[in-house]
């Protein structure tokens, strides 16, 4: 994988698929754990978008470690990449529990009424729900950190000071 694009990082660039992307699945898998209609109607396009996060993740850190080896180390950017290396496991997390509530959500609802269920859904449904919210949480955080560790790598240096005004400004 190339490190830079027109002189860009690549990470600079593809961080951005991660910052919009695991948000929008945290979003989408809430509202398909906290809501059984919108599971019923929207869980797979969840499933969707929980998926693209997934796949976003390892194209991020990888383009991240690339660049990391062109820098000089610093403590910042050994946070940063620790952090960042832990939030595909909470996002593969959170897909799998995803598609195992709507998949089970949609296995109990094909059941014909009066057939003999082998676990009771309730419970699970909820466990799985429950599941859902807790690694939707842990992976907004996480996003969250990283973002904040990422920031502060590349803008510890740098230190701003008040605009100047010159004669003629208003």
């Amino acid at each position: 994988m190339p490190v830079f694009l027109s002189g860009v990082p690549l990470h600079v660039l593809l961080v951005h698929a991660v910052v919009v992307l695991v948000p929008l699945a945290v979003l989408a898998t809430l509202t398909v754990a906290l809501w059984p209609a919108a599971r019923r109607r929207y869980g797979w396009l969840a499933v969707g978008v929980a998926a693209a996060a997934t796949a976003s993740v390892p194209l991020a850190t990888s383009s991240g470690e690339d660049l990391r080896d062109r820098l000089a180390p610093t403590d910042l950017i050994r946070q940063h990449a620790h952090l960042g290396d832990q939030l595909l496991v909470f996002v593969a997390g959170l897909l799998a529990a995803t598609v195992a509530l709507v998949w089970f959500d949609r296995r109990v609802g094909r059941d014909a009424p009066g057939a003999a269920r082998r676990l009771p859904s309730r419970p699970v449904t909820l466990g799985l729900a429950a599941a859902t919210i807790a690694l939707a949480a842990v992976s907004a955080v996480q996003v969250v950190r990283i973002g904040d560790s990422g920031a502060r790598a590349a803008w510890a240096q740098t230190h701003y000071t008040a605009p100047q005004h010159q004669d003629g400004d208003d």
